[in-house]
């Protein structure tokens, strides 16, 4: 039985997608040569896909990241950090009463009969209503007193709120200017080649090409005309865009395009520039020149020779692709970094445009050879039963390879088949992610969900378990996402003797399950323009002020990852010369924080005594989350006084699509309270912290959810008419596995 090419998802992803740097135009490259793949490639094992990804890691960390114009680096690659230095853990085990009477501080809060439960089976509760951002609960133990318990996840949501404040200034002050020049670089070059190609063969890839450009720059500069001979196609192309209702035929390409990913979201919503940007660098993402298509190869050949011969185009596509890249990671599909070789190596180092009229043979060999090139891992397009589940093709600046996405594909339709109700896995599930990467509970959710039901998905997951099972440093090293995803991996890794008691049940590993979902959440939320979505076929007043010493979630391994991945943000911003003096000093100050957590993470496992200053850096842990939220959101506020009920956490992205009408949402809410039983200088004592309140759920694809639609639904924010929602839609659920820890109040 001819099986997936789950081998080629690692060999691909580690060479050609995640450091696969692009050559300057006329520099030597050995691309061409890469091998063909096909759908149907045979694995006889899965130590065989292990085999390869310890063959691929040597060869990827051989191959010299390519060197654009000007000498620079194209992509650079992030350190994905080591594991911290091996401590074994040997806190002292320790029980609760079932009356609690032996935890010191119990008189600082409220526990009824069934929170008193949780708490003594599991040895932490979690509940709602922890406010509108991390901060708020620290700060008010602070001020109340009551020890402080420095949650993973808090530190994960901080560093999103300072990665998307990054991202979007660099879009605002400069890629969204560098686009449009970049559209009208291009533009011009398209009507000059049209000019000279009219009556002949390639007279409607010229015309395409012009349509094609002509919509890219009049998203971001409405007053761009269109020359006649293209104003129809550009006028519906940009109308539905604008709708963004859903999926309809491209006038363009003649394929079916999914309109509704057209909606800006993300921290794009509101920000008329952004939403531009956003719209411009969907379609340049998007736009899908099949290689199978005489007509649109015709183009895709065409843009490459236009951007080649312009240098200004050039350097402006390239600076642009380096930047987003080292964000988001390097693109998915074929770009000029695959055919500019062609060309040179077909027509030679340099020809007119008409020289390529009645040239049918150097063109048959440009699609022989093209045809030649790898697929992608990822399918964002809708396509019909029965067809390859992903086509191969040129896109401008196409969307990004991500592992999340190349494990979702892998495991929904057509990939897996039908279940024994005759089912199809349209969309899938957040825990296919952490099941693929290790986490045997995610994988036991699922399958008491059904999702081993469906034909091929048991057999799926195996392999990219067995592939992922190798610390491939290549792989995680390829982007700040890859990166963050890797640092949240400890997180999979069940606790055992030696680790606090709340630690080693499965609650707890389902707690880290929902901040890998939550900080994952937050990932695709920050980088949903660029990452491409999968498609299926203080206080007083005491008499005695309490003790109120807090305690760190003892995750180090974590903590020395989440040190490097704010290290190469710094450094690899300041290489492209995008990091001001106030970024890098804040960057620099979530390393030391991230190494402080270490240290005290260390000195807890293994019962050592904090300092003083340590004790007191967990105390005023608040005020220092609380400063980074108010420099990533200060630019956009009014006011220099500024409400966590202004700028709340709660964000929602759409992950996946189900072309017959629906997408799956990923959010956050508010964030939740946690309540942990922790030893200080061996009493028990009740710390309270901040966690990730997760949500997943389906929802229509022609109303893709913005951050501002979901958090009028869960009631944090008021409509456009000064109106709040007091009753969610019954749609909107968290999973299941999220609730048997949590306590709600009556």
């Amino acid at each position: 039985m001819k099986k997936k090419a789950l081998t080629f998802i690692l060999i691909s992803a580690v060479t050609a997608h995640l450091i696969g740097g692009c050559a300057a135009p006329n520099s030597a490259t050995n691309q061409t040569q890469r091998p063909a793949t096909t759908q149907s490639e045979e694995i006889s094992s899965a130590s065989q896909i292990e085999e390869n990804i310890d063959n691929n890691g040597e060869s990827a960390a051989a191959l010299p990241i390519q060197q654009g114009i000007g000498n620079r680096p194209l992509l650079i690659q992030t350190s994905s950090g080591g594991t911290a230095p091996s401590v074994t853990p040997r806190v002292a085990p320790y029980t609760i009463e079932p009356d609690l009477s032996n935890i010191e501080n119990l008189w600082q809060f409220y526990y009824n009969e069934t929170k008193t439960a949780l708490l003594v089976k599991n040895g932490f509760v979690v509940s709602e209503n922890g406010g509108h951002e991390f901060f708020e609960g620290y700060e008010q133990n602070r001020y109340n007193l009551i020890p402080n318990f420095v949650t993973v996840d808090s530190l994960m949501h901080t560093y999103h709120l300072y990665f998307s404040h990054l991202l979007k200034n660099i879009e605002k002050e400069a890629l969204s200017q560098r686009v449009l020049a970049l559209s009208n670089e291009m533009l011009q070059e398209s009507i000059a080649q049209y000019q000279i190609l009219k009556n002949s063969e390639w007279e409607s890839a010229a015309k395409c090409n012009v349509a094609f450009f002509t919509v890219g720059a009049m998203l971001l500069d409405e007053n761009t005309v269109p020359i006649d001979d293209v104003k129809d196609i550009v006028q519906t192309e940009y109308a539905n865009i604008r709708e963004a209702g859903g999926i309809a035929l491209s006038e363009i390409t003649g394929d079916a395009e999914d309109y509704s990913q057209y909606i800006p979201r993300g921290y794009y919503e509101g920000s008329e520039q952004l939403e531009k940007y956003f719209q411009a660098m969907m379609w340049y993402g998007r736009i899908h020149f099949r290689q199978d298509n005489e007509t649109l190869n015709r183009s895709a050949l065409l843009i490459t020779k236009a951007l080649t011969d312009n240098t200004t185009a050039y350097e402006l596509w390239q600076a642009i692709y380096a930047v987003t890249s080292f964000f988001a990671g390097a693109s998915d599909d074929l770009s000029v970094c695959e055919y500019a070789p062609i060309l040179k190596e077909i027509y030679g180092d340099s020809f007119t445009v008409d020289a390529l009229i009645g040239n049918t043979d150097a063109f048959a060999q440009f699609c022989m050879m093209t045809a030649q090139l790898p697929i992608p891992l990822i399918n964002s397009i809708p396509i019909a039963d029965g067809e390859n589940n992903v086509i191969k093709g040129f896109r401008f600046m196409g969307q990004r390879f991500s592992i999340d996405a190349a494990i979702m594909q892998q495991l929904i339709y057509s990939n897996v088949q039908e279940n024994s109700q005759g089912l199809k896995r349209m969309l899938p599930d957040v825990l296919d992610v952490p099941a693929a990467l290790g986490s045997d509970l995610a994988l036991q959710l699922l399958q008491e969900d059904g999702a081993t039901d469906y034909a091929n998905y048991t057999e799926n997951m195996e392999r990219l378990r067995n592939a992922f099972s190798k610390n491939n440093q290549t792989l995680w090293s390829a982007s700040l996402y890859a990166n963050w995803l890797n640092t949240l991996r400890p997180l999979l890794e069940r606790k055992g003797e030696g680790y606090p008691m709340f630690m080693q049940n499965e609650e707890w590993a389902k707690k880290n399950l929902e901040c890998f979902a939550g900080s994952f959440t937050e990932l695709k939320h920050d980088t949903v323009l660029y990452s491409k979505q999968v498609m299926a076929e203080m206080g007083g007043g005491y008499d005695e002020e309490p003790d109120d010493r807090g305690y760190v979630e003892p995750e180090p391994v974590v903590y020395t990852r989440f040190a490097t991945l704010a290290d190469q943000t710094a450094q690899g911003l300041k290489t492209y010369g995008m990091l001001n003096s106030a970024d890098e000093e804040n960057l620099s100050r979530l390393s030391q924080i991230a190494n402080q957590l270490f240290t005290i993470s260390n000195k807890e496992l293994q019962e050592e005594t904090l300092t003083d200053e340590e004790y007191e850096f967990i105390r005023t842990y608040g005020g220092l989350l609380e400063h980074f939220w108010y420099d990533a959101i200060k630019d956009e506020a009014n006011s220099e006084h500024i409400f966590a009920d202004e700028y709340p956490a709660a964000v929602v992205v759409d992950v996946a699509t189900d072309p017959n009408g629906t997408v799956l949402e990923m959010a956050t809410g508010g964030p939740a309270a946690i309540e942990v039983v922790v030893k200080v200088d061996g009493k028990l004592k009740i710390a309270r912290g901040s966690v990730y309140s997760f949500y997943q759920f389906p929802w229509p694809l022609d109303d893709r959810l913005t951050d501002s639609k979901w958090r009028h639904y869960i009631g944090m924010q008021a409509d456009d008419e000064g109106n709040y929602n007091y009753e969610v839609p019954e749609q909107i659920q968290k999973p299941d596995w999220t609730e048997t820890y949590r306590y709600h109040w009556e």
